[in-house]
């Protein structure tokens, strides 16, 4: 006999929240602009072509300027890194220029997002495919280029909705 799950919104957000996941920043160059977000749904996908997997919300005005641009830069947080992440999480934030302000960046050679310099690695890509998935949507990543991997930094990490160095 299966089990039968009455799940509620806060049950499904505590179990997924004991999963650590790594805390990356999207960022993308729309016409005069750079936007970006945190995304802490992100996954390896495959070697040969190099892709990844981000979720996004499906309602989100990044993933709208996603689907106009069709490339973007990940940005893969250090341990050091967490008010980075919380600035690109907040509701109704600035141009990621102001964002990034005072943090080293760059802008990557294929999609000509900013990325973060010193974090633990920043992946320049474009968009494969997408699927939708109930209130979000599934983004397949082809990576074009791997800007830098910052071999002797620690991740920044989320488990049980904060941001964390270590578990």
């Amino acid at each position: 006999m299966g089990l039968v799950s009455e799940m509620s919104p806060a049950e499904y957000a505590e179990a997924l929240g004991s999963f650590a996941s790594g805390v990356t920043v999207l960022t993308l160059r729309e016409d005069l602009d750079d936007i970006g977000t945190t995304v802490t749904a992100f996954m390896a996908v495959a070697a040969e072509p190099p892709l990844v997997a981000i979720g996004l919300a499906a309602d989100s005005y990044v993933l709208e300027a996603l689907h106009l641009t069709g490339t973007c830069a990940l940005s893969l947080l250090a341990a050091d890194q967490s008010v980075l992440a919380s600035r690109f999480a907040a509701a109704g934030r600035p141009s990621a220029r102001l964002l990034l302000d005072d943090v080293p960046h760059a802008r990557a050679a294929h999609s000509h997002a900013l990325v973060l310099t010193a974090g633990m690695a920043a992946l320049d890509c474009r968009v494969q495919s997408t699927f939708d998935a109930g209130d979000h949507v599934l983004v397949v990543l082809r990576i074009m280029d791997v800007v830098y991997v910052g071999e002797d930094r620690e991740p920044l990490i989320r488990f049980r909705s904060r941001y964390r160095r270590e578990l």
